[in-house]
């Protein structure tokens, strides 16, 4: 058996587990000694422990991968001025897929109203926002003064910057820069090699991720917030299976079937570790390996991708709004929706990389348009298991557009992309590989 459908089964095996844990709690039948064995030594003891591992193992690989494999993805870069081409393409696409997300959400949730009648749940909200950083501030700080501050902190666009100045460097510097290229080269082999090792566990992480998770999540707030919870899971769904397939064959004229096909262990694991940033590992590889997309293009667009693109925070966002607004009996108008999809596609460049980035950017859209922050609150009760979802459906977003810049740059493997038959490196666990 592959390593995707083993990821795939662990997936649901361990969501079938972690269902049948939190119903036995809330009811009870198994008696103070048996819940009580589940809780402590099951619950938050071996899946919470083997889940932990797995999160840590996958974050220890994030800053080596980015940092070796971008700086040999701008050596590779033979003329300096396609690093300005290639990130403004996608910047641009990255903020053009979140525009999408933000006015798909705005217009599923004014058709469908999941605040309508729920005025009753606006009474004893309470939430305190976080201060939204100043724009000159995010601006400076994504430029390092001291690079290995910033690896230890794991800031992603500080690392990306450093990455690119030094490939830059290395790619003018002649035969030292060969010397110094070759060693990046040889050290980024060795660092795939690690993710392929690590991968050969990842259906054990899945498992008790989920398990742990979902037991854990009580699933008492879904029946009270269900229309909004089904419009933020339709929007979230109607763009990753419409959205992204629609751009990816506009745009490139790429088959998207084969990438949501090649992209499913990439979103197992997103949806269980709930972060773009700890996934980048498996997104990279995956990229790289199944879609043919050239490293030089891959390391820049799936870190970056994982620092800025958040069109399922967008779409939270949008059907949030909405909510509160009919929760509240505020109406904000036209003007006050088109200012909600301007500020929440800037906010998602803006606010990247600051800790509890997607309640900051609600905070800051509601407070745009005149809403009350205190209605966070209600929403946050089912935001834990929406965020499963929409990492797996931003890190498809990441697949997309790097397919996307990568053909448009003469950089993608199509052979590789249309391989129906593909036996991936993140399914034989062999690092050493490279895109042809």
């Amino acid at each position: 058996m592959g390593l995707t459908k083993k990821i795939v089964l662990a997936m649901i095996a361990g969501i079938g587990l972690g269902l049948l844990f939190n119903v036995l709690n809330s009811s009870q039948i198994l008696g103070e000694t048996l819940t009580s064995f589940i809780n402590n030594y099951l619950t938050n003891g071996l899946f919470d422990i083997v889940g932990r591992i797995f999160i840590a193992s996958l974050k220890l690989m994030v800053v080596p991968l980015v940092l070796v494999s971008l700086i040999c993805g701008a050596c590779a870069l033979s003329e300096g001025s396609r690093v300005g081409v290639l990130a403004g393409k996608t910047l641009a696409l990255y903020m053009l897929t979140t525009a999408v997300a933000i006015s798909l959400a705005l217009l599923l949730a004014l058709v469908i109203q999941p605040g309508a009648g729920m005025e009753h749940l606006a009474g004893n909200a309470q939430f305190e926002a976080k201060q939204s950083p100043p724009l000159s501030d995010v601006l400076v700080n994504i430029f390092p003064t001291n690079p290995v501050q910033a690896m230890a902190e794991g800031n992603m666009l500080q690392i990306i910057v450093f990455a690119l100045l030094l490939g830059y460097a290395i790619s003018r510097s002649g035969k030292p820069g060969q010397r110094v290229a070759a060693f990046f080269n040889d050290l980024n082999d060795v660092i795939l090699r690690m993710v392929g090792v690590l991968m050969a566990f990842a259906p054990y992480g899945v498992f008790a991720l989920l398990a742990n998770k979902i037991a854990l999540l009580g699933l008492d707030a879904i029946p009270t917030l269900a229309k909004y919870f089904s419009v933020v899971l339709l929007a979230l769904m109607v763009h990753a299976l419409g959205v992204y397939p629609l751009l990816l064959k506009l745009l490139s004229g790429l088959n998207p079937v084969q990438l949501l096909k090649k992209m499913r262990p990439a979103m197992a694991f997103a949806f269980s570790t709930a972060s773009s940033a700890a996934t980048i590992p498996v997104t990279l590889q995956t990229v790289e390996k199944r879609l043919g997309v050239d490293n030089k293009v891959a390391s820049f667009t799936v870190p970056l991708g994982a620092t800025i693109n958040m069109d399922g925070t967008a779409i939270m966002q949008g059907v949030a709004t909405v909510f509160i607004s009919q929760l509240y009996g505020i109406e904000i108008g036209l003007m006050g929706y088109l200012t909600v999809i301007l500020t929440a596609t800037l906010a998602s460049v803006g606010t990247a990389g600051v800790p509890g980035v997607g309640l900051i950017m609600l905070a800051m859209v509601l407070g745009q348009v005149g809403l009350p922050v205190e209605g966070i609150a209600i929403v946050m009760g089912v935001d834990r298991l929406l965020d499963m979802v929409r990492t797996a459906v931003n890190i498809t977003g990441d697949a997309v557009v790097s397919s996307v810049v990568a053909k448009s740059e003469g950089a993608l493997d199509v052979s590789t992309f249309n391989d129906e038959n593909y036996n991936s490196v993140v399914d034989q666990g062999d690092g050493r590989s490279t895109i042809a």
